[in-house]
C-alpha cells in the first residue's frame, strides 16, 4: 500500500493520488484511476513524463549521466564483459555462471546457421533495398520457420538464443547477397563478435583473420547499445506484444522504429553530415559558426542527447574505443578526420560545453563502424543487433507483468463534432 500521495483538485473535488517510489528514488503519480474517478485523462505528447511500467532492467539518470543495466555501471560492463555475457545478463537479470556463460555459448553456435530456404527470401528483394527493411521482413519471417509457441521460460531462453544467434548471421549474409558475394557461415572456433566480422568480410579471394582489437570495439559498441530504457524501439516492441503478439512480429516492429533517423539511423546521419562537409569544401570553423546560428535550420548530428543533459556515459566509452583502434587500423580516410577537427572544435567552444551538446555515442560509434569498413547502410543493422537483448528482455518483462494490459493511449479530439451527411448529388463540386 502507497504511504505517500499527491493531492489533485478537480471541479471542487479532492482526489488523492498514491505515488510511487522506485528503488533510486524516482517518483511517480499513478493515475490508473484518474479517468473512472474524474472524466480526466493527462496530456503528454510523446510520453515524456508518463511511466508506463515498472522495470528491473535498466536505470537512467540523464541529469548525472548514468545508465546501469541490472544496477551494474555501463562503464563496468564494458570494460569487464563481453556482449554475450551482458545479453545473458540483461536477459536472465543475473551474470551468468561460468558453466551456464559456456552453455549459453555453445547454443549460440548451433543456433548460428538460418534455413536454406531464406537465402530465396533474400534474392527476391530488389537489389537497392535498405538492409533494415529486409531484416525486419526476415525476423517476422522466423515465425514461419519456428512456429512453436512459448510454454515454459525454457521454451522463451531457447527462442532467445535463436534471435540472437540468428539476427546476427541473418545481418551478415544480407550485406553479402546485397554484394552479390558468397554467404559465410559461423564457425564454432570464433566468438560472437569474431563471428560477425569473418561473415561479413572474408571471401575466398581475400581470407579476413579478425583482429582482436577490432573484435574487442565490436564487443563495447554492442554492450554501449543492449538496452536503454523505454524508448521509441522498445516501447515499439512492447506495444505489438501488449496485443499478445509474438516475439518474432514484436521485435520486428523494434527494428522499423530503429531505423527512423531520430532512433537508430542518427549514427548513420552522422556520416552523411561528415560526407556533405567534405564534399562542400566548408571550413570546422564555418560549420560550428553555422551551427550556433538559430535562424540555421541544420544542426550537427551526433552531438547533445534528448535524455542525457550531461555527457553521454556511452560517448565517453566509445571515445576511448576510437582513439586506440582508429590509429591501429591506419584508416587514410578524409571523413575521419573531418570528425576528429569537428570533435576538437566542439570540445573546446564554450556555446557547445555551456549548452551540454557534447559528441553523443551516434557521433563516436559512426566514426568507428567507418573504420572498421561496416558499410553506412549497414549501421543502423548494427545498432539492432546490439539492441536486441534488451528488446527480447523488455518483451518479456511486460508479457510476464499482470498489472500491464494492451497499450491504447487515449487522446483528446479536436475535429468536428456532428455533421450531418450531405449526399453527393447535393456536395459542391
Amino acid at each position: 500500500m502507497a504511504t505517500e500521495y499527491a493531492k489533485l483538485i478537480i471541479d471542487g473535488k479532492e482526489l488523492q493520488l498514491p505515488v510511487i517510489t522506485g528503488t533510486e528514488g524516482e517518483k511517480a503519480i499513478d493515475i490508473r484511476s484518474l479517468r473512472q474517478t474524474t472524466g480526466f485523462i493527462t496530456y503528454d505528447p510523446g510520453f515524456g513524463n508518463t511511466g508506463s511500467c515498472k522495470s528491473d532492467i535498466t536505470f537512467m539518470d540523464g541529469e548525472k549521466g548514468i545508465l546501469r543495466h541490472r544496477g551494474i555501471p555501463i562503464e563496468e560492463l564494458a570494460e569487464q564483459s563481453t556482449f554475450v555475457e551482458t545479453a545473458y545478463l540483461i536477459i536472465n537479470g543475473k551474470l551468468p555462471s561460468r558453466q551456464e556463460l559456456i552453455t549459453n555459448s555453445i547454443l549460440l553456435n548451433d543456433q548460428s546457421m538460418v534455413h536454406e530456404d531464406m537465402q530465396i527470401f533474400y534474392q527476391n528483394f530488389p537489389r537497392l533495398s535498405h538492409p533494415m527493411g529486409i531484416l525486419s521482413a526476415m525476423v517476422n519471417a522466423l515465425r514461419s520457420f519456428y512456429p512453436e509457441l512459448m510454454q515454459t521460460d525454457e521454451d522463451f531462453q531457447k527462442v532467445a538464443i535463436r534471435l540472437l544467434s540468428k539476427v546476427r548471421t541473418m545481418a551478415a549474409m544480407s550485406y553479402k547477397i546485397s554484394r552479390g558475394h558468397k554467404v559465410i557461415y559461423p564457425r564454432a572456433d570464433y566468438t560472437y563478435c569474431a563471428n560477425f566480422l569473418n561473415m561479413m568480410f572474408d571471401s575466398p579471394v581475400n581470407p579476413y583473420n579478425p583482429d582482436d582489437d577490432v573484435v574487442a570495439a565490436l564487443n563495447t559498441f554492442w554492450i554501449l547499445h543492449a538496452d536503454h530504457e523505454q524508448n521509441c524501439s522498445t516501447m515499439a516492441v512492447k506495444t505489438v506484444g501488449s496485443a499478445k503478439a509474438n516475439i518474432y512480429a514484436s521485435i520486428s516492429a523494434g527494428i522499423s522504429a530503429l531505423w527512423g533517423t531520430l532512433h537508430g539511423g542518427a549514427n548513420q546521419k552522422v556520416i552523411e553530415m561528415l560526407t556533405e562537409i567534405h564534399n562542400s569544401g566548408a571550413s570546422i570553423k564555418d560549420v560550428v559558426e553555422r551551427a550556433k546560428r538559430k535562424d540555421n535550420p541544420v544542426r550537427l548530428m551526433g552531438f547533445g542527447h534528448r535524455v542525457y543533459k550531461t555527457y553521454d556515459p556511452r560517448a565517453k566509452i566509445m571515445k576511448k574505443v576510437c582513439d586506440k583502434v582508429l590509429p591501429k587500423l591506419k584508416v587514410d580516410d578524409p571523413l575521419l578526420d573531418i570528425a576528429k577537427q569537428l570533435e576538437e572544435a566542439a570540445l573546446s567552444d564554450s556555446y557547445f560545453i555551456d549548452k551540454n551538446l557534447y559528441p553523443n555515442v551516434d557521433f563516436y560509434s559512426g566514426i568507428l563502424l567507418r573504420a572498421i569498413g561496416i558499410p553506412t547502410n549497414m549501421f543502423t543493422v548494427m545498432f539492432a543487433i546490439g539492441r536486441l537483448p534488451g528488446w527480447i528482455a523488455q518483451w518479456k518483462e511486460n508479457n510476464d507483468d499482470p498489472e500491464q494490459k494492451i497499450i491504447r493511449p487515449r487522446q483528446i479530439y479536436m475535429g468536428e463534432t456532428v455533421t450531418p451527411y450531405v449526399p453527393l448529388s447535393k456536395r459542391l463540386e
